[in-house]
């Protein structure tokens, strides 16, 4: 057997440790630059499309594939299901739980940033922690100061003059988002609803200053067999 494991998740770390003494390649899109070493063999970049990927697949004689994306990179999820399908390959799908608001939280549901602008007052200030791929979507924010927060310095200008990026490398605690919420004066904190333990403590923190939350909902994820725990997915895996 032959094993891909789709990373980019922290869990998929986990997963790979746990599997490191099968014969599996581990894949990243790339998205960070110097990412932490998974401990087995690691391709990073794009497959070049479907074309590109039913290539690898056959060069590599990959037997199953683990897939442990982030639930926001659906566009992965999708195209591996229907390629595995095709090709007759086992598939499955770790997607780790969403969140769910709890007493205190002040959350609102939208399906895309587009959506933000419908809540947001003028003049506020919102804290983007979704990532710079969909900067182009708050485009309708011209009247607030954003800030949008990501792990590497980019030569890319902010897209908008009415923000900018600050740069941070995860894990924050909730006492350290708490000081930088108030140190920003930030009224307004949009996330993606990737659920996860480390990336909750800015809900933590805006739980305790009382500040809305726009929650981006998960985008379609693929028809395909789904497991919710890091040890389903180790066991699937283990019994290829």
């Amino acid at each position: 057997m032959t094993l891909l494991l789709l990373a980019g998740s922290g869990q998929a770390r986990v997963i790979a440790t746990a599997l490191s003494d099968r014969n599996i390649i581990a894949s990243l899109a790339g998205a960070t630059r110097a990412p932490r070493d998974l401990g087995v063999p690691t391709r990073i970049g794009g497959f070049g499309g479907t074309a590109g990927f039913e290539a690898f697949l056959e060069a590599e004689k990959i037997t199953a594939v683990l897939d442990a994306t982030h639930p926001f990179a659906n566009r992965i999820s999708l195209r591996t299901a229907r390629i595995c399908g095709a090709r007759n390959i086992p598939y499955c799908q770790y997607l780790r739980p969403e969140w769910k608001p709890q007493g205190g939280d002040i959350w609102h549901l939208v399906q895309d940033e587009t959506e933000v602008a419908d809540l947001v007052t003028s003049g506020d200030t919102v804290f983007m922690a979704t990532g710079r791929q969909t900067l182009h979507r708050y485009g309708n924010l011209k009247e607030c100061h954003l800030i949008c927060r990501q792990i590497d310095e980019t030569d890319a200008p902010f897209p908008f003059p009415n923000g900018r990026f600050l740069i941070g490398r995860p894990p924050f605690s909730v006492k350290d988002e708490i000081a930088l919420f108030r140190r920003l004066k930030i009224d307004w904190l949009v996330v993606k609803n990737a659920g996860g333990d480390a990336p909750r403590s800015k809900l933590e923190a805006a739980r305790t200053l009382g500040m809305p939350v726009v929650m981006i909902n998960r985008p379609e994820q693929p028809d395909a067999l789904r497991v919710d725990t890091i040890e389903a997915a180790i066991d699937w895996a283990k019994n290829q």
